[in-house]
């Protein structure tokens, strides 16, 4: 029996068993040392191309290069880290000797020329093209040199080169779009797809072949359980080795027998978007209001449960590019909050909800419904606004009901990278983006800010880019297109007896790949 076929029969064993088994099932019906983990995302595909993974940590891919414990980049399928010319515009890496796919068919520098070919083609529906905009072509001189040359010089651009490169040979001459491959693929990670059942699980069996050594276990089980209290209900039951639960929920495993709770630093933020052409949240007054009136120290103790930190901007407190004078007040502050609504016009109505012009200061906030952690922050926003005359509905839906709404309506959202600003800022913040979906979906247009991340991306001069970067955050704070509420910790419960778990500063996503279990091809488990 070859080794995929018993990880996936054990994997299939392990959840239908542990559904109705005591909490020690676990570790009794994955004998084979499979680890277990669960999240609430799902990847829609498993394509980097099409936007898998593409910071890194994916399990079945590597890039060029990879992030360390500390966010720092190392070699990965290049041997050495990639050399930038004088000019900034040429970058050329020298691939590592004898790399090879799940396959056994051997890396080439075809390859990568043909993941990054695969992005910047307009027929495949890859929303990286717009992060690899600087990138003219890429060319693969010998089998083990590819040489990137690009429109302009972009500072972090050796920080793009985690995408997870694809063999050319499984994927040329199709559909990208469409392919097969998207969910049975082939890569050159620590781990090999053995099975994707969409809604349930993810089963991964070990790389034997893998170049940075075979993984300490022979595989893992990805468990997609989108329900936060469902999910907490399962590890409770033994289900999982490592689970994800929010902050609240991971609070009632601290002192429970048999688990940890991890609580992970991220630069991962949550804050309410306010669309800029609302008659309501475009005005100035009504978002400096929101601005004072949200107790975010509140916030943090009670619906993250001690787990974050205030938040004022999108750059993280962590970042070197951090700019410490944003930093406004934790704690609401409905004096400043009034102040500014009376100075502009919106005067208390009879039923205390302020009115100008006729208009009431209401609007509605959505929330996606299956997250527990936005629901109470759009709660306690709706606490805080009423305090100072401002009525707020939330509302939470699905994604597909958000969507068409978001020009319009407030939504909480969630972004946020440990590594370079521009990563998240530019599509967020800059006017090129302005109502292209999720990317600065409110509308916000600043020439300031505009000039300063262009500025920022441009400039590989620490000094200048700090310059930058400080600029961009001050006239966010000026404009406030966002009410930025809370930084999160992401906490995990992990099981006694796992061991090897090394967190590190996180980004927004979380699902299968940037998570705890970033580095679980390491992890073991003794009981």
């Amino acid at each position: 029996m070859g080794s995929a076929r018993m990880v996936t029969m054990v994997a299939t064993g392990l959840l239908a068993l542990s559904a109705c088994s005591t909490p020690t099932a676990t570790s009794t019906a994955a004998g084979a040392d499979t680890l277990v983990v669960a999240t609430a995302g799902e990847p829609d595909t498993l394509n980097p191309v099409l936007n898998y993974g593409v910071d890194g940590g994916s399990l079945i891919f590597d890039g060029l290069v990879a992030r360390d414990a500390r966010n720092q980049l190392v070699p990965a399928l290049a041997r050495d880290l990639p050399t930038v010319s004088a000019d900034g515009r040429t970058v050329t890496a020298k691939l590592r000797d004898g790399v090879v796919f799940h396959d056994g068919s051997p890396l080439t520098a075809q390859d990568v020329a043909f993941t990054y070919r695969a992005v910047l083609d307009p027929k495949v529906d890859s929303t990286l093209r717009s992060d690899l905009d600087m990138l003219a072509s890429v060319a693969a001189p010998d089998p083990s040199t590819v040489v990137f040359t690009l429109r302009y010089a972009y500072a972090p651009f050796l920080q793009r080169l985690a995408l997870g490169i694809v063999p050319a040979k499984a994927l040329a001459g199709q559909d990208v779009n469409k392919a097969a491959f998207n969910r049975r693929p082939v890569g050159t990670g620590p781990y090999r797809v053995t099975s994707w059942t969409p809604g349930d699980r993810l089963v991964l069996a070990a790389n034997e072949r893998y170049w940075g050594g075979r993984p300490a276990n022979s595989g893992v089980v990805v468990a997609f359980v989108p329900d936060d209290n469902v999910r907490a209900q399962r590890t409770r039951a033994g289900e999982f080795d490592v689970a994800e639960l929010a902050p609240k929920l991971a609070v009632g495993f601290d002192g429970r027998a048999g688990y940890q709770v991890q609580r992970v630093p991220t630069a991962d933020y949550r804050g309410v978007m306010l669309p800029m052409g609302g008659p309501v949240t475009g005005d100035p007054a009504v978002r400096k209001a929101l601005h004072a009136a949200v107790d975010r120290s509140a916030m943090v103790a009670g619906v993250l449960g001690g787990a974050g930190e205030p938040a004022f901007g999108p750059i993280p407190p962590t970042s070197e590019f951090a700019e410490p004078s944003i930093a406004g007040k934790p704690a609401a502050d409905p004096a400043a909050a009034t102040a500014a609504l009376d100075a502009a016009g919106w005067k208390p109505g009879p039923d205390g909800v302020r009115v100008k012009d006729g208009r009431q200061a209401a609007f509605s906030l959505m929330y996606p419904a299956a997250d527990s952690l936005r629901k109470e922050l759009a709660l306690a926003v709706t606490a805080d606004a009423r305090k100072v005359g401002i009525r707020i509905t939330p509302e939470g839906l699905t994604w597909d009901a958000i969507t068409p709404r978001m020009g319009t309506d407030a939504l909480v959202m969630g972004f946020g990278t440990p590594y370079d600003p521009d990563f998240v800022s530019f599509k967020l913040f800059t006017s090129t983006f302005a109502g292209q979906g999720f990317f600065n979906p409110g509308s916000y247009r600043s020439p300031v800010v505009d000039r300063a991340l262009r500025d920022a991306r441009a400039n590989a001069e620490p000094a200048a880019r700090r310059a930058a970067y400080a600029t961009f955050q001050k006239q966010l704070a000026t404009d406030l297109p966002w009410v930025f509420l809370t930084y999160l910790q992401h906490t995990y419960v992990v099981r006694d007896g796992v061991s090897g778990v090394t967190p590190r500063v996180e980004p927004h996503e979380h699902d299968v790949a940037n998570s705890l279990w970033w580095n679980i091809h390491t992890w073991t488990r003794t009981s």
